[in-house]
């Protein structure tokens, strides 16, 4: 059961009602009230103000991600771009789903997020599927986020974007048979894969877990979908309503994949199909061109650029000044990366505004639209249409906040006019986050998760994994074929994705 939020009143420096919208309000006390939401927001006096010294923002959302549990430099992936990272994720065995995800969904929450999209693409094992979904919709339970939880799905070009024979055939003949065996596709009828995702949505139904998290079609990506599963999943979330998450044209070589096989146009082969309207999300969408924006935007399509995530894994800049003028729903993701892996969502709106709020005197994204970004258009990929409207500092709204240290973010402090906006987007960071409210319930408290112990569980979970990696040194050859691969992939994609043999 989510536990009953109680009465409380949070006196402020400043309050943001609406980043970008709605000017910063000096001194104000914000009551939530039992039900989780705003009951009052009322002016006080300077001297009360002074206690706390706090500068109040509504949540930040996280449209795309995957409840990653390690980063990719301890697992040896950096500056690997996508295609030759990818493997690197299996390089630790699987390991205990509760823990994995309680500690991703936990450095997220301190950072300020409320709303967090998950697609699940790296399943643990070791139980059937559907419970370990459960473990995962506990974590976040426990830890007092709201997640969407997409399923997987995927059927074709388990290695590359090519048949897997076709792939191995580029490999040095050491490692074909072991990467053949790891990572070769493993296809499985469209209605079983369907049928998983029903079976998630109605655990979450029976564990009253549904509010926490919303189930959700998670295909890969064209690439790795057959048509008939895509058709599947275009027929199944029009028949449930579900949303679908899946990634479109990260990189170069997708694009490239894309213009081969759907020479009409990928999206409008998406299109045709059903696929695209207000029920899904594309993640990246970093190669898009400017028509097939277009018709994102006209379906309703929301799109999650990545910002970091792209840089971190050389894929590309999105063309978000494009995607705004064509009237796109664009949302703010950190893909379990973050510029310093460490999934600070302030951080990673700060560095998409600088890189896409246009040059000299020119504007191409307002404060107003990346707050839209960056904390409105989240929750709908979260929890689909019928999301808790979240993003402003109002009566009546759900009492999604975080609170930053205002003396520690205006350390010099040396005019009383400044803008707390400015401060915000100029160096406001995770280390500065005191406390955190997500439905009226503080999650976050003096920095630290308080609705599970970090700490001790990350360090059960490091300790578990340095123990299964000694006990069988399988794991370090698959570290070592995995190396291996990444090199040889690189004249695959180089040489235009050979086909053929």
């Amino acid at each position: 059961m989510n536990p009953t939020p109680v009465n409380e009143e949070l006196d402020c420096a400043w309050l943001l009602p609406e980043p970008g919208t709605q000017a910063a309000l000096p001194d104000m006390r914000v009551t939530i009230g039992t039900d989780g939401r705003i009951a009052a927001l009322a002016p006080i006096a300077r001297a009360a103000a002074g206690r706390g010294r706090l500068l109040a923002l509504p949540a930040l959302s996280n449209a795309h991600d995957h409840g990653r549990t390690f980063r990719s430099a301890t697992l040896g992936s950096y500056d690997k771009p996508l295609e030759g990272w990818l493997p690197f994720q299996g390089a630790v065995p699987g390991l205990d789903p509760y823990l994995c995800a309680a500690t991703s969904f936990a450095r997220s929450v301190r950072r300020g997020v409320a709303n967090l999209m998950v697609h699940y693409t790296r399943v643990q094992g070791g139980m059937p599927f559907v419970d370990e979904a459960r473990q995962v919709a506990r974590a976040a339970r426990d830890v007092g986020v709201r997640i969407g939880f997409a399923v997987a799905l995927r059927d074709r070009n388990g290695i590359g974007y090519a048949d897997d024979a076709v792939v191995l055939q580029a490999l040095r003949p050491g490692i074909r048979d072991a990467v053949a065996a790891r990572l070769s596709a493993r296809p499985v009828a469209p209605a079983d894969q369907i049928r998983v995702v029903d079976e998630v949505a109605q655990m979450l139904q029976d564990d009253g877990l549904v509010g926490h998290v919303t189930a959700q079609y998670g295909p890969a990506a064209v690439q790795w979908c057959s048509t008939p599963l895509l058709e599947a999943i275009a027929r199944a979330s029009a028949d449930t309503g579900r949303p679908v998450h899946m990634h479109c044209l990260e990189t170069p070589y997708q694009r490239a994949w894309a213009d081969r096989h759907h020479p009409q146009g990928m999206l409008r082969f998406l299109d045709d199909i059903g696929l695209l309207s207000p029920r899904l999300t594309l993640a990246h969408c970093a190669h898009a061109r400017p028509d097939e924006l277009a018709l994102l935007a006209e379906r309703g399509v929301t799109i999650a650029v990545n910002t970091s995530s792209n840089l971190y894994l050389k894929s590309g800049i999105a063309p978000v000044a494009q995607m705004l003028a064509s009237g796109c729903r664009v949302a703010m993701g950190l893909d379990g990366t973050g510029f310093d892996e460490d999934d600070d969502a302030l951080r990673e709106m700060r560095m998409a505004y600088m890189l896409h709020r246009g040059w000299g005197f020119d504007t191409t994204m307002t404060r107003q639209q990346l707050w839209a970004f960056a904390g409105q258009h989240g929750p709908r990929s979260v929890a689909g249409a019928g999301a808790i409207a979240t993003g402003r500092i109002e009566v009546g709204a759900p009492a999604d906040l975080v609170l930053l240290d205002w003396e520690r973010l205006d350390d010099d402090a040396l005019f009383d006019d400044i803008d707390p906006l400015d401060l915000l987007l100029a160096r406001a960071h995770g280390g500065h986050v005191a406390q955190v409210f997500i439905g009226g319930r503080r999650v976050v408290e003096d920095g630290r998760v308080t609705g599970i112990d970090e700490a001790a569980l990350r360090a059960e979970l490091v300790a578990r994994a340095r123990a299964a990696l000694a006990a069988d040194p399988r794991h370090a050859e698959w570290l070592r074929t995995v190396r291996a691969l990444a090199e040889d992939l690189a004249p695959h994609f180089r040489d235009g994705l050979r086909e053929c043999c």
